[in-house]
């Protein structure tokens, strides 16, 4: 099968707030993707876009065809290592925080290739 992926490692966005951006790209068409993507107010959503313009130029690299004629045939977002941090609370006590991060895998296909009609 002809695809290509990218994959972002240890970035600092939580697996909760990525996974519903990634949801919405998943099975569509490349410059539908990328047009969601850029209008979406979300700081995931940068992220996002910047995984799957990687993705793309992987494909063009390995000469899959244009961006016009690809597809997100896999997203997903992976729980990356926690940073463990505290905060000072009264009365000599502390809080925990948990820094979530995340590992994005993006892989797109050509059209033409997920298609058995």
């Amino acid at each position: 099968m002809a695809e290509a992926q990218a994959i972002l490692r240890f970035v600092r966005v939580a697996p909760r707030k990525a996974r519903p951006v990634v949801d919405m790209i998943r099975g569509q068409q490349v410059p539908m993707a990328l047009a969601m993507l850029k209008h979406l107010p979300r700081h995931a959503a940068r992220v996002i876009e910047k995984v799957l313009r990687s993705a793309v130029a992987n494909a063009e690299q390995k000469e899959l065809g244009d961006s016009e004629s690809m597809r997100v045939s896999k997203a997903f977002v992976n729980c990356g290592p926690i940073y463990k941090r505290f905060r000072a609370r009264s009365m000599g006590r502390a809080n925990s925080i948990q820094k979530r991060t995340s590992h994005i895998t993006v892989v797109v296909e050509s059209a033409d290739v997920g298609r058995k009609h």
